[in-house]
């Protein structure tokens, strides 16, 4: 066994055992050694054991070092290689995923042995890749997050975009379902046609149905001319229906054909209409238990409900609390708001504990309350809206009365065991597990004289 075979010998206990995959060659090719962690990562099967360089068919190490080398500005360096180390991503595409390696390599020589060696470092950065490119997408999707939830939600929703399934974005007012609703849009193969946008809460009852279908001439009072409604307006393209819940149960027969046949007649007409239209929908109520109290139809929810998406309150993110503040500040002074203006600490911790009832929508506000009602450039506590503060306020009370509560219970079990010790400070110490002089704190504190005992 050479010099070299016995050194990699000693250090495969180790090799084997960490994160990256490592290959040592000869200058001529020949493998000397790899480990189990680069095996792993370029999919080789267990056996037979490579040999040589060119046995590695979809890793072809030689090309990419040449290549990375030119790229680092060894201009020579296929005829006269320098041997230095060089740094560069790989995209290994395997038979059912790809891989982003990322990928050290270069000669050196090691202490057994004066011929140089071929060492490639090899690490996995696939997870890594993925976060990033959904990271970079945030911007586009309207909302500014670092939440691992938000993130794999922005993930699915860029997984489910090229399909025509229809959406259900469920969450509380402010958590951010109307940017979602349009970034899916962007994302989707219908990002050229029409995105139209309808807040059923905000139509009367009595107009839904010509505002979803549109009319005729003459339909209903009023009805002066032949109108198109929502769903034609967003033919070819997609159809956000927010607050859906709020449609009125006697319409929701009509809705569901609509959605589930893509056809409808407009208010006063016999006359199908066909239409192509991708619809998302969400509401702020669990549209199940509408369902279950009857205020909803079944079969429409499962319609719309091919992907249910839930979006969490910002109260369970407050990693994005500070992220938000941030950017709500500079969008502020994009607009003339002041930009030498700067949080305490104190502001900014009442910020992260409040508990925002109306998420996203209502923390945008309170940056803007908060800036305007800024003190020599300081946003305080002061400065803050009154809901914020009112929290702080109840908090604060609410560990007061504990605090007076464990007090009053501490001074009874004291007056109590000092009753029964017969005034004896020493075996009523020992009563309640303390020493004599904790007691005596303790009846300092909560003002207990012994002469003023209840016998």
């Amino acid at each position: 066994m050479s010099k070299i075979e016995q050194f990699l010998e000693a250090l495969e206990p180790i090799l084997n055992h960490v994160d990256e995959g490592v290959l040592i060659s000869e200058q001529n090719d020949n493998i000397l050694y790899y480990n189990s962690r680069f095996r792993e990562l370029i999919s080789l099967p267990d056996s037979p054991a490579l040999q040589n360089l060119h046995e590695l068919k979809t890793f072809n190490i030689k090309k990419l070092v040449l290549r990375a080398a030119i790229d680092a500005g060894e201009v020579d360096a296929a005829s006269r290689p320098t041997g230095n180390f060089v740094n560069f991503e790989h995209l290994l595409t395997l038979d059912d995923s790809s891989r982003y390696l990322y990928i050290r390599s270069g000669l050196m020589q090691l202490p057994c042995s004066d011929d140089l060696v071929r060492v490639v470092v090899v690490r996995d950065r696939t997870e890594h890749k993925q976060l990033a490119a959904v990271l970079s997408h945030t911007e586009g999707s309207g909302l500014i997050t670092r939440d691992p939830q938000m993130l794999e939600i922005i993930a699915r929703l860029e997984q489910i975009a090229p399909s025509q399934a229809f959406v259900l974005l469920q969450g509380e007012s402010g958590t951010g379902k109307t940017q979602l609703a349009r970034y899916l849009h962007m994302q989707s193969s219908r990002t050229e046609n029409p995105y139209i946008e309808v807040n059923c809460a905000a139509i009367p009852h009595s107009l839904i149905e010509s505002e979803l279908f549109g009319h005729v001439k003459g339909a209903f009072t009023g009805a002066h001319q032949r109108r198109e409604g929502r769903f034609q307006a967003a033919n070819g393209g997609t159809l956000f229906l927010d607050e859906i819940s709020e449609i009125p149960i006697e319409l929701q027969a009509k809705l569901l054909r609509a959605v589930q046949d893509q056809c409808f007649e407009m208010v006063g007409s016999d006359t199908t209409v066909k239409v192509d239209v991708r619809v998302i929908s969400a509401t702020n109520r669990n549209l199940r238990n509408e369902v279950d109290t009857g205020n909803f139809r079944a079969d429409l929810f499962y319609r719309l409900a091919v992907i249910p998406i839930f979006i969490p309150p910002l109260r369970e993110r407050p990693g994005d609390i500070s992220l938000l503040i941030k950017d709500f500040s500079q969008q502020l002074v994009q607009r003339g708001y002041p930009d030498n203006l700067h949080w305490s600490s104190e502001a900014l911790s009442m910020m992260l504990d409040y508990r925002w009832p109306g998420n996203v929508r209502e923390l945008r506000n309170a940056v803007e309350h908060g800036i305007i009602c800024a003190k020599n450039n300081v946003i305080e506590i002061s400065s803050l809206p009154q809901d914020i503060n009112a929290q702080k306020k109840n908090l604060d009370n609410n560990k007061l009365s504990s605090l007076s509560e464990d007090n009053a219970q501490q001074r009874d079990e004291i007056i109590t065991a000092l009753r029964e010790a017969g005034g004896n400070r020493a075996e009523a110490a020992e009563q309640l597990g303390i020493n004599r002089t904790t007691l005596w704190r303790r009846m300092q504190r909560l003002d207990i004289k012994e002469d003023s005992l209840p016998h």
